[in-house]
């Protein structure tokens, strides 16, 4: 027959505390596993670096090439053809010389006409001048018999007052000399008039025909000088590193012949990566050191284009500059752009920072078993090291080669 079975208290408070701790048990496991992902790498094949806290130098190495600190082109002022090369390319060279023989039919024939026509405008002018120094010669005759007729009448007039009280004169006669007193003393004022507005008109003609003989006696000057520009001259002394004519050929105006190199003095053209475009500045100081010396330039100009991630500067020597360098020579600089030498907290350069930018490192723990991804702010770098501003201490163990393989992991597992 049935029973009743009484529960015991004692047993079920047992089984809820053991269904308990295995949940716990559960959720601490589960809290403790490590849910980032992981990169197991050789230790072999990873560089390293500690951060510490030493003398930062900031500068960029450069290789500049060596070039004349001045040049001069020698272009073709007139076309024609060269009849003669009178010098060899690589000479040196005196201010004034000759260097290359043009001839040009058309320009000479220009320079014969601009003369037959100065010569021409020339009679022209001593025509005029003759034909006006006439007509004033002419007017001034008119002026003298007009004078001449004016005194004779009245000396009539004044006569004939005198015998006409006396009735000697007829009343007639009398106002026919008035009359005709009066008739010349109006022309004379009439040819007075005229004679002055010739000259004005004589003066104002001179004037125009001396100009126009001066302008094309100066374009005369002009074609004269182009005709002499076709005997090319060595504009200033110096070498003749380049020169480009052959007898017979044809050079069009403009066109480029050579370039004479000053090569007493030099200057250095080097190409900078555009990250540095808004630091380098004229007047900042390089240092070169060659033979066992050193010397010092300075950036004297800075070119605003960027061309395949790169702009270009010019440095001068200061205080003169080696005595074996040459034109084309290449040159090791280091091109500073702050304080030479001042106290940072510093981390070598690697490959790494072409990888995550500057953005972030991989740092080991003391037992260099495991690097973890860490976010830092770097600054300032030069060849050797990288300005620390935050995120790594003096003592910190960064990987600094490559992080090509594993960019997106958050853990290194370093395989001893």
């Amino acid at each position: 027959m049935d029973r009743v079975i009484e529960s015991n208290p004692r047993r079920r408070w047992i089984a809820i505390g053991a269904g308990v701790a295995v949940v716990l048990a559960a959720a601490i496991w589960l809290l403790g596993i490590d849910h980032s992902t992981s990169y197991t790498l050789d230790g072999q094949r990873i560089r390293t670096a500690v951060v510490q806290t030493g003398t930062y130098e900031d500068f960029i190495p450069l290789r500049a090439a060596v070039e004349p600190e001045r040049s001069v082109f020698l272009d073709a002022i007139e076309g024609g053809r060269v009849e003669a090369v009178l010098v060899e390319e690589g000479a040196f060279v005196e201010a004034g010389q000759p260097l290359v023989e043009l001839s040009n039919t058309s320009l000479q024939l220009d320079v014969i006409a601009r003369e037959a026509e100065v010569s021409e405008q020339l009679n022209n002018l001593r025509n005029t001048e003759l034909a006006i120094e006439q007509n004033r010669l002419s007017l001034k005759s008119d002026l003298i018999e007009i004078d001449y007729q004016i005194v004779r009448l009245e000396r009539l007039v004044e006569r004939f007052e005198e015998l006409e009280g006396n009735q000697f004169v007829s009343r007639r006669e009398y106002e026919d000399a008035v009359d005709e007193l009066t008739y010349w003393r109006a022309r004379r004022v009439v040819t007075q008039e005229s004679q002055e507005q010739d000259e004005r008109i004589r003066l104002a003609q001179i004037e125009q025909l001396r100009a126009s003989v001066d302008q094309l006696e100066r374009n005369l000057v002009l074609a004269r000088a182009n005709l002499e520009n076709l005997l090319v001259r060595a504009p200033r002394a110096g070498q003749l590193t380049a020169l480009d004519a052959e007898i017979g050929e044809s050079k069009a105006r403009g066109e480029r012949l050579g370039q004479i190199d000053d090569v007493d003095r030099f200057k250095a053209a080097a190409l900078v990566n555009e990250f540095y475009l808004n630091r380098v500045r004229v007047g900042q100081r390089a240092l070169l050191e060659t033979g066992g010396q050193s010397y010092e330039l300075e950036v004297s100009k800075v070119y605003p284009e960027v061309q395949a991630a790169q702009f270009e500067i010019d440095l001068n020597f200061v205080g003169g500059s080696p005595r074996d360098i040459r034109r084309g020579q290449t040159l090791q600089l280091r091109l500073v752009l702050g304080d030479l030498e001042e106290e940072a907290t510093l981390l070598a350069n690697g490959a790494f920072l072409n990888d995550t930018g500057g953005a972030w490192v991989f740092v080991l723990n003391p037992e260099r078993t495991v690097a973890t991804r860490r976010s830092v702010e770097l600054g300032r770098r030069n060849p050797n090291d990288i300005e620390v501003l935050a995120g790594l201490v003096p003592g910190d163990e960064v990987i600094t080669s490559s992080y090509g393989n594993f960019l997106t992991v958050e853990r290194l597992v370093i395989d001893r």
